[in-house]
């Protein structure tokens, strides 16, 4: 059997063709999708959102935000978001690679990252924008049990989206849709490597 590690995860990353969205008429912002070795094994960092901010109050969403002006890239806004919401300075993260580009509902534009950083680490959150701190282990979100099913009309047609549940909250929406894709990529890659050791 395969053992997921973080170079498995960025030469997964590195050669597939990444889906891009044109702007024109959206929001443009960025996430960071982070992932750290706890207790022997990956956890993803999550976060709920306080009650306070602008947009997705009290929802589960991964560090991130709108660009600003000043920003000199997407990966600098999804760097910049990271340090000021959980307290993870720039350069503790390092860059593993991207996802696709997703197209929220409220019309936003995210470009994603997927970084790591060296474990334990002192998350420092944003009392004004931050309620929780979750870490999520992998191994739960790969779990079939841990996924929901809904149904919802987009463009005309009902389709079945999934979410992930995890203690007493429930990640979905464009959240869900990340993690979706990054689990994807996660089998794809275990299940490449595997093959390739026949």
């Amino acid at each position: 059997m395969v053992e997921l590690t973080l170079d498995l995860i960025k030469d997964t990353l590195a050669h597939r063709e990444r889906v891009t969205a044109a702007a024109e008429g959206l929001m443009p912002a960025a996430v960071m999708l982070l992932l750290y070795p706890k207790d022997g094994e990956f956890c993803v960092l999550l976060n709920k959102r306080s009650m306070t901010v602008e947009h997705h109050k009290g929802e589960m969403s991964f560090p991130g935000g709108a660009r600003d002006p000043e920003d000199a890239d997407f990966e600098d806004t999804a760097l910049r978001e990271t340090e000021e919401e959980m307290g993870i300075t720039r350069d503790d993260i390092t860059i593993l690679g991207r996802l696709d580009d997703n197209v929220t509902r409220s019309n936003f534009l995210v470009k994603v990252f997927v970084g790591t950083i060296p474990y334990p680490y002192e998350f420092n959150p944003s009392s004004h924008e931050i309620a929780e701190v979750v870490e999520i282990p992998l191994n739960v979100l790969r779990d079939s049990a841990t996924i929901r099913w809904d149904s919802r009309i987009e463009d005309g047609e009902r389709v079945a989206v999934r979410s992930y549940g995890y203690q007493h909250h429930l990640v979905y929406g464009a959240t869900a849709k990340i993690l979706d894709q990054f689990l994807d990529i996660i089998e794809e890659g275990l299940t490449k490597e595997d093959t390739s050791l026949d």
